[in-house]
């Protein structure tokens, strides 16, 4: 199905839904047909269309049985199989992102079509059936249908039309800028499209994209509210507002697609520039600004999760099902069934003898080396060298990192099975992730000497059974949290106004002392002085402390993108770490145990080129009219 399918199979009659096929569509019953006079004649019927986008939302996270969504320099799967989109990434083959070219339909950004309800056919689906390409297109005429039939809603409020106004508004940017990341330019859909004229409309720049995706989001800020729970219409579903849109997502994704469209790549397809526009994040700071003042005065329903509850902006437990993200996640999408999210999710790291299952995404070596020290140092280049300054001794490389590292990353001696073990198995209770260990596997284990816990119970093992059904484990990956906030405005901040000590107009707070507060969550010392010399000097240790603290959260590959740093060395380079252990085993503090022979080995090279800077739009689409072009190269 091509982009001017989408448009035109929409509502005819807004209340009626998406539906699964061409077929389906005409085998609608007489009673499922409502007039517009109805459908948005009031708040709750106006609201009730508009629900329906939120369910657009596809989570990257569980969208399949395993599920692949960090394809920079971060993560490698096990060899098991081969049909997820980052195997296809790693042999330059980003056509593997269109459901055309995706025979075991697991990849989250594209499916086959949008079914209407459960086995057959509304948006509100199982999570494997929810693909951003056909669901964006999809809600961004849907926005539109909303937006032109607004004066309609004649039985409400003014509180209750900027409600609606404002989730619409939303969305429309929403859905835009996530396709423009990864495609460039494209055509800002912002009116309802006549099926029955010829479908036209140019690819806009990037820069011009953005702009349009800022005035709906500014408008979104402006008319939403900060908290649903503290209006009338949301005390009507008071305590389950934590998924609407709100002022604070606006304001969040402002800034996001202002950064973005501040950062090098975007820039140099607007302007032919490869460096960043300050005045774009001069604008970006200002909006991040805007979201933190409210934060720290209070005002809002956000504030960072304790470190001790870290694991809750991910995972709950034994929670009966409570949704993950506690008061840090801002954007989330829905989910289908709360078994559902753990399901796949749960297995798809430990190594298969020990977690079940056999695709498995680890961290890379090189990646974890982001982690640095406690004391806020990074660690060497050269990791079998020891270094003085920041304490890292390579006879010891687990001692004094990062507390997020020991929360984040399995390695070597980390107790894993925690009750009782079989006879047989007794080996296994700890991680053998030294070389030649049962935990490393090509296969279905660890190639890396590494696993990634970040978003699971250590319990969840097929021994002590901790991802089965009774201890409802429930799995979320946000899109947005306010920790990214912090480290988006320390950029903007950092760029936009030439120093680590720039503020921006709306917040006291320098791009410093903005890292430092995601630091010192963690029991991190703040950004070293060496660092702060210059801008030049401290966006490294910026972007270092966004691999750390965004870890696996699917933000690396668009980050390397943006920076113009995906197809540049050695962020093309996926590594294994390599040791043995040496004397006595420490099973209280696998920290403190000695290893010899350290060393870093290459798993593999990633072959790219400009043209691997965008992802290829589909064959069909770029072949309905010339002004829809083909990204460069493909």
């Amino acid at each position: 199905m091509n982009i001017k399918s989408k448009f035109i199979r929409s509502l005819l009659v807004p209340a009626v839904l998406v539906v699964s096929s061409c077929e389906h569509y005409l085998e609608r019953t007489p009673e499922s047909i409502i007039s517009e006079e109805i459908a948005f004649q009031n708040f709750v019927n106006f609201q009730g269309f508009t629900e329906e986008l939120y369910h657009c939302v596809p989570n990257f996270a569980t969208s399949y049985w395993t599920t692949s969504f960090n394809w920079g320099d971060d993560e490698i799967q096990s060899t098991a199989n081969n049909f997820h989109f980052g195997v296809k990434i790693e042999n330059g083959d980003f056509w593997g992102w269109q459901v055309e070219h995706d025979g075991w339909g697991a990849g989250w950004m594209d499916k086959s079509y949008v079914r209407t309800s459960y086995n057959s056919g509304s948006v509100d689906q199982d999570r494997i059936d929810k693909g951003l390409w056909i669901l964006a297109w999809y809600g961004i005429r849907k926005t539109n249908l909303g937006l032109e039939n607004l004066h309609m809603l004649t039985d409400g409020t003014q509180e209750e039309r900027n409600l609606i106004e404002g989730q619409l508004l939303f969305f429309r940017g929403w859905f835009h800028f996530q396709l423009i990341q990864y495609f460039g330019g494209l055509p800002y859909i912002d009116r309802v499209l006549p099926a029955d004229e010829p479908f036209r409309e140019p690819r806009l720049s990037y820069h011009e994209c953005a702009e349009k995706a800022a005035a709906d989001f500014r408008r979104a800020a402006d008319l939403l509210p900060i908290n649903w729970d503290d209006t009338e219409a949301g005390r009507r579903t008071l305590g389950k507002n934590a998924l609407r849109a709100n002022k604070i997502m606006a304001l969040g994704y402002l800034g996001k697609n202002l950064l973005w469209a501040g950062s090098p790549l975007m820039n140099y397809e607007s302007t032919g520039s490869r460096t960043y526009n300050t005045d774009y994040c001069r604008r970006a700071a200002d909006a991040f600004g805007e979201l933190l003042q409210l934060v720290e005065s209070g005002q809002t329903q956000y504030a960072l999760m304790p470190f001790a509850n870290y694991h809750m902006n991910f995972y709950t437990y034994g929670q009966n099902w409570a949704i993950p993200g506690g008061t840090e996640a801002i954007f989330r999408p829905p989910y289908h069934r709360g078994n559902h999210t753990n399901w796949g999710a749960s297995k798809q790291y430990l190594p298969a003898h020990i977690g079940d299952g056999d695709i498995k995404f680890l961290p890379t070596a090189n990646y974890v080396n982001f982690y640095g020290m406690a004391n806020g140092l990074p660690l060497p280049d050269d990791i079998t060298k020891p270094d003085p300054e920041s304490g890292y001794d390579p006879e010891f490389p687990w001692r004094g990192r990062d507390p997020r590292f020991y929360n984040n990353i399995l390695f070597d001696g980390v107790k894993v099975v925690q009750g009782s073990i079989p006879a047989n198995m007794a080996g296994e209770r700890y991680a053998n992730l030294f070389t030649g260990g049962s935990y490393r596997n090509v296969s279905t284990g660890s190639r890396t000497g590494y696993v990634n816990r970040k978003f699971i119970p250590i319990t969840a093992n097929n021994i002590d059974r901790g991802f089965d059904y009774g201890y409802a484990l429930h799995i979320m990956i946000p899109y947005m949290r306010l920790a990214d906030i912090y480290l988006m405005y320390a950029e903007s901040v950092a760029v936009g106004y030439s120093s680590p000590s720039g503020q921006s107009s709306t917040f006291a707070k320098t791009a410093e002392d903005a890292v430092n507060v995601i630091r010192q969550r963690a029991g991190v010392e703040p950004v070293h002085a060496r660092f702060l010399g210059s801008t030049e000097a401290f966006l490294p240790e910026l972007r270092r402390e966004r691999a750390v603290e965004l870890a696996m959260e699917s933000h690396r590959f668009n980050d390397l993108r943006r920076w113009l740093l995906l197809i540049e060395r050695p962020y093309t380079i996926k590594t294994s770490i390599e040791f043995d252990r040496a004397g006595e085993f420490n099973t209280e503090d696998p920290a403190e145990n000695r290893v010899v022979n350290l060393r870093e080995a290459v798993i593999l090279e990633r072959n790219f080129s400009e043209k691997h800077y965008w992802l290829p739009l589909k064959v069909a689409d770029v072949t309905l009219y010339p002004e829809l072009h083909q990204n460069p190269g493909w």
